[in-house]
Order: C-alpha cells, then sequence, then structure tokens
C-alpha cells in the first residue's frame, strides 16, 4: 500500500517536475538563440557603421578637396576679373590724360590765335579812326556837291518848263505815266519769264510724281456704271412681275422702294432710284425672283430681306477690302460701312469706291515722294468722297457731309481739313490737301476714268467759250481738246503782247471760280500782228 502511494506520488511529482523542467531548459535554450542572435546583429550594425563612417570619411575629404578647387578657381577668376578692371582703368587713365593734354594744347593755341585777334582789332581801330575822319570829309564834299545839282537840277527845270511849255505837275504827270507804262511792260516780261522758268521745272518734277505714281498705282479702269436694267428669259415673265391687278410689281416697288419700269422694251426690266444701294437690294430681288419661278408677295418680302442681308455683308466685304488694299486702318466699323455703299454708287460712269482707293494709293505714292505724311494722305484719299454713300439721302453737298461725317466718327482735323479742301471749297492749307487734291484730279481725268453725257460736255466747252469772249480785245475763242484747252485770238491793236499775259490769268480764274470740270484746262492766248502793204 506505501509502495503505492510512493509510486504515486512519484508520478504525480514527475508530472510536474518534468514541465517545469522542460520550460526552464527551453527559456535557457531560446535566451542563448536570443543573445547569439543579437550578437549577430550588433556585429553587422557595427561593420555597417564602421563602412557608413568610412564613407562618410572618404566623402568629406572628396568635398573639402572639391571646395579647395573651386576655391582656387574662384579666387583665380576675380584676381584675372580685377586684373582686367585694372587694365581697363589704367587704359581710361591714359586717355583721359590724352584727352587732357589735347585739350591743353588746343586751349594754347586757341589762346594765341585771341592774342593775334587782339592785335589785329586794335590795328584796325586805328584803321577805323582813320577812315571815320576821311568819310567825315567826304560826307561834307557830298552835302556840298549834293547842294550844288539840286540848284543845277532847279535851273534846268525851269528850262524845260519854258522850252515846253508845260508846268512842273502836268510833266511829272506825263513822266509818271510813261514810267507805270515801262513798269507794267517789264513786270509782264518779268512775270512771263518767271511764270516759264517755273512751269518748265514744275512740270518737269510734276510728270516724274504722277508718273511715277500712276506706275506704282496699278488701278483697272474704274468706268462701270450702276446697274439699271435686269435682262428676262421671256417676255412672258413680264405679265408674272406685275401680277394679277399689278399686286406683284407693286409689293415689289413697296419692298425695296425702287420704281420697277416695265414697258415695250423685250426681254428687259428697268429699275429707276435715287439710292444706288436700294437699286442694287432690287437687282439682285428681281434676279433670285425670275430663277426661282414663284412671284407672289409673301414670297417678295422674304427675298428682299435675304437680298438686303447679302447686300450688307457685301457692302461690309467692300469696305474692309478697300481698308486692306490701301493699307488704312482703325476706321470706325459705322465708317467702313459707309465706304462699302460707294461699291454701288457712280459719279461720270466711274466707280467712286475704285476711285476712292485709286486716290488713296496715288496720294501715298506722291506724299513718298515729297517727303509728306503718307499714312494721313491715304487716309483723307480714301475717306475723300465719303459724303457721297448718303447724299442721296441729306441735304447738301458731298463734301460738306463728308465733313460732318469725318467729325462725327471722330476723324483728326489733317485729315477733315482734306476732305473739306479737296475741290477747292475751302484753300488748302497743308501739303497733304493738296496731294489729295491732286490724286483726285488725276484719278477722275485720266483716260477712261469717266464718262459724260453730250448735252454737259457741249455746255461745258460754251461756257468756255463765252468766258473767253467777256474780256476785251478778245477776237474769237475756240474750246478743243473735249474741253481740255481753250485758244483765245486777240486783237493786235487792242491788247500788246504784255497785257496777254494778264489775260490769260484772268480767264484761268475765272474758269476755275465759274466752272466744275476733272482735271485742268489751258489757256492758251494768241496774239498776232499784220503789217500789210502794197508796192505800186
Amino acid at each position: 500500500m506505501g509502495t503505492v502511494i510512493l509510486s504515486v506520488a512519484t508520478s504525480v511529482v514527475l508530472a510536474i517536475a518534468l514541465p517545469i523542467v522542460a520550460l526552464i531548459v527551453g527559456a535557457v535554450a531560446g535566451f542563448l538563440i536570443y543573445h547569439f542572435v543579437l550578437k549577430r546583429k550588433t556585429d553587422k550594425s557595427k561593420q555597417l557603421a564602421s563602412k557608413m563612417v568610412e564613407e562618410a570619411i572618404a566623402e568629406s575629404k572628396k568635398l573639402r578637396k572639391d571646395a579647395v578647387a573651386e576655391g582656387k578657381a574662384e579666387v583665380q577668376r576675380e584676381r584675372a576679373a580685377f586684373e582686367s578692371e585694372k587694365r581697363e582703368h589704367s587704359a581710361e587713365m591714359q586717355r583721359s590724360e590724352q584727352r587732357l593734354q589735347q585739350r591743353e594744347s588746343s586751349l594754347d593755341k586757341k589762346e594765341s590765335m585771341l592774342d593775334k585777334k587782339e592785335a589785329n582789332l586794335d590795328a584796325k581801330l586805328d584803321n577805323v579812326e582813320a577812315i571815320k575822319n576821311n568819310l567825315a570829309a567826304q560826307q561834307e564834299e557830298l552835302n556840298e556837291k549834293k547842294k550844288e545839282i539840286s540848284e543845277a537840277h532847279e535851273r534846268m527845270v525851269e528850262e524845260l518848263e519854258k522850252v515846253a511849255q508845260l508846268g512842273r505837275e502836268e510833266a511829272k504827270a506825263q513822266l509818271i505815266e510813261a514810267i507805270e507804262e515801262d513798269a507794267k511792260r517789264d513786270a509782264a516780261k518779268q512775270v512771263r519769264e518767271i511764270e516759264t522758268r517755273a512751269k518748265e521745272d514744275g512740270e518737269k518734277r510734276a510728270r516724274e510724281i504722277v508718273a511715277l505714281a500712276i506706275q506704282r498705282c496699278a488701278v483697272d479702269q474704274s468706268n462701270e456704271i450702276t446697274v439699271s436694267t435686269v435682262t428676262l428669259p421671256s417676255d412672258e415673265m413680264k405679265g408674272r412681275i406685275i401680277g394679277r391687278e399689278g399686286r406683284n410689281i407693286k409689293a415689289l416697288e413697296q419692298a425695296t422702294g425702287v420704281d420697277f419700269i416695265i414697258d415695250d422694251t423685250p426681254d428687259t426690266v428697268v429699275l429707276s432710284a435715287f439710292d444706288p444701294v436700294r437699286r442694287e437690294i432690287a437687282r439682285v430681288t428681281l434676279e433670285k425672283l425670275i430663277s426661282d419661278g414663284r412671284i407672289h408677295p409673301g414670297r417678295i418680302e422674304d427675298v428682299v430681306a435675304k437680298a438686303t442681308k447679302e447686300i450688307d455683308a457685301q457692302i461690309k466685304d467692300a469696305g474692309e477690302n478697300a481698308m486692306f488694299e490701301t493699307g488704312v486702318f482703325n476706321l470706325n466699323p459705322e465708317l467702313v460701312r459707309l465706304l462699302g455703299r460707294l461699291r454701288f454708287r457712280t459719279s461720270y460712269g466711274q466707280n467712286v469706291l475704285k476711285h476712292s482707293v485709286e486716290v488713296a494709293l496715288l496720294a501715298g505714292n506722291m506724299a513718298s515722294e515729297l517727303g509728306a505724311n503718307v499714312n494721313l494722305c491715304k487716309r483723307a484719299g480714301l475717306l475723300h468722297d465719303i459724303g457721297k454713300s448718303i447724299d442721296h439721302e441729306t441735304e447738301g453737298t458731298h463734301i460738306t457731309i463728308g465733313v460732318d461725317i469725318a467729325k462725327k466718327y471722330k476723324e483728326s482735323s489733317d485729315v477733315i481739313h482734306c476732305i473739306a479742301a479737296h475741290h477747292n471749297d475751302i484753300d488748302p492749307q497743308t501739303i497733304e490737301a493738296v496731294i489729295v487734291q491732286c490724286a483726285d484730279a488725276i484719278s477722275g481725268s485720266r483716260p477712261g476714268a469717266r464718262r459724260e453725257s453730250l448735252e454737259n460736255y457741249v455746255k461745258r466747252l460754251e461756257q468756255l467759250e463765252s468766258i473767253a469772249n467777256a474780256h476785251p480785245g478778245v477776237e474769237k475763242s475756240f474750246a478743243i481738246q473735249a474741253g481740255r484747252e481753250v485758244r483765245i485770238i486777240v486783237k493786235p491793236e487792242v491788247v500788246d503782247d504784255a497785257a496777254t499775259v494778264f489775260l490769260a490769268r484772268d480767264v484761268a480764274k475765272q474758269i476755275e471760280n465759274e466752272m466744275q470740270y476733272p482735271g485742268q484746262i489751258k489757256v492758251n492766248v494768241i496774239r498776232e500782228l499784220r503789217s500789210v502793204d502794197y508796192a505800186k
């Protein structure tokens, strides 16, 4: 029994002791393993740290070496810069010394020259005193001689009065009259010579400038006119345009503001209106209706609206193209639109927009030759006829309207003056105004630019001859070369050679004041004296 108990107790003790022993052994083994691992990590850390220290030392040595090298290089650069600055400073000092030496030498020379001049002046002053004394003596002698001459003149006048049996006042009047005639004759001769020389020189220079300007300005001839007729495919279309009881043509006239004239002319409708833009809208509208075939009041209103938009777009494009062609920019948008309206306006058969572009280019070329303001001349030349864009809607001449438009859209005073003076309504005060005036005359008077009605042409010729015949001493006058020249034949016993100069000038001034004409008119006065006798 006791043995059993002992064996049980032993088993219990062993059961308790074995786990404890195993735990202790495991703890000891774990401690030993941890210690071993920790030692290995410590060794590795030491090795890594020593390696990093070595690398840091090597890096620091390298950085120190680089810093030392860079410092040396910087010192070298600073030393080189210092040496260069020192050399420049030394050179500047040498130059300054040289300039000072030169200045001193020049001052010495000037001082010696001044001394010489002072000595010369002293000598001249002495001479002046002597001359003054001589002049005083000569003046006294001159006064005495004048007195003697005056007395002799009085005696001579008295003797002449006795001989001629004329009083002093009568003789003086005759003498003055003779002197006046001689003076007039001499003045006329001189005026003629001066005018001849000035014309020769001026015409030569003007021809060169104008020829050069025209060569540079390659503008097409602007002889197209506003379209006022529309061709129909057949006479049957006239009835469709008129419509039942005339409702279609009434709707067309009311929508466009243009008179549609349908007469016996075959296959043609005539459009009549003062406003060229409305006339163009009416033309486009009628062509669209004819091509479409549907003609009734409702359709007419739609087509007129579309045609108006189309013409507005063409007006805007025409104004912008004119700006780009001439190189004139920064125009007010409303001015551009008014400029574009000139595309549908004509003057004597000449398209006004093309004429304005041509004037701008000609004025710019002439201004560049004469040294004037090119941009101002181009701008004024482009806008000089801007008043014609609305002269059918506004009262006044196109010049007055153009000046008002330019003022409204804040154009410069120089541009406004050029517009106002381009037809001599006011006298041009600037060279740019004269250039624009000349360019306008060149564009309007060149061959093929304009067309003129027969009635106006004959009227101008008659007016030229009547102006010439109204002057005293004129025997006959002939307007020739399409009104570009008037030849005046004078009576030789009434008008002498000297008076022909004044007659030509008077006739030219009267033509300028009383007539309107493109270009210029030559006044040619001819005096012929024929002496006839017979041998018997």
